[in-house]
């Protein structure tokens, strides 16, 4: 029997929504698909989440604390942030909401405005931010903080959408860290 219990029946929807999302895009899932899926009736998921663009965006919510890898002195920042981004490449599945945004941001507006506004709130000015605070201009930390964002979602996007193969995690990270590094050097 299923539980009647709300909060967990949301987690149970989002939790195969960030699956169907994941493996067909948003175009392929349908709010039925999810539902039965889920074990519930469509009605749900437009009761809990006004339908699939609701669904979509509360399936592809991110959580990446780049404020926790900037606090540091400059000369090792390529290394934090190199290993904060390896290890969640390589950890987490093919449900990675951060995964699911940049994979539908080619085929819906609404991902790539809300990857961009993640990334600018969650990434670019955290570190932007952190570089200013190291002595730079804020012009200067603004473009090496970008430098280093547009670098990052390139990888990303080559090695998770495009599924390249860009070697083991140590070789990857070891790379990372210095091209990081440099930009974030000048």
């Amino acid at each position: 029997m299923i539980s009647r219990d709300a909060a967990a029946t949301g987690r149970r929807i989002l939790e195969h929504a960030q699956r169907q999302f994941a493996r067909h895009g948003y175009t392929a899932v349908t709010v039925k698909g999810v539902a039965d899926a889920a074990g519930v009736s469509p009605n749900l998921i437009t009761r809990y989440f006004g339908g699939k663009d609701g669904l979509f965006l509360a399936a592809t919510r991110v959580e990446l604390p780049v404020e926790n890898s900037v606090d540091g002195d400059l000369s090792t920042l390529g290394s934090r942030l190199a290993e904060r981004i390896v290890q969640r490449w390589f950890a987490t599945s093919g449900e990675d909401p951060l995964l699911v945004l940049q994979r539908a941001s080619g085929e819906r507006p609404e991902a790539a405005e809300a990857l961009a506004a993640f990334l600018d709130e969650n990434s670019l000015e955290p570190l932007r931010r952190y570089l200013r605070d190291t002595g730079m201009n804020d012009a200067e930390a603004h473009d090496r903080a970008a430098a280093i964002d547009a670098l990052v979602l390139g990888v990303s996007a080559r090695r998770r959408v495009l599924r390249a193969d860009l070697g083991d995690p140590i070789t990857l990270q070891a790379w990372l860290a210095t091209t990081i590094q440099h930009l974030a050097d000048g």
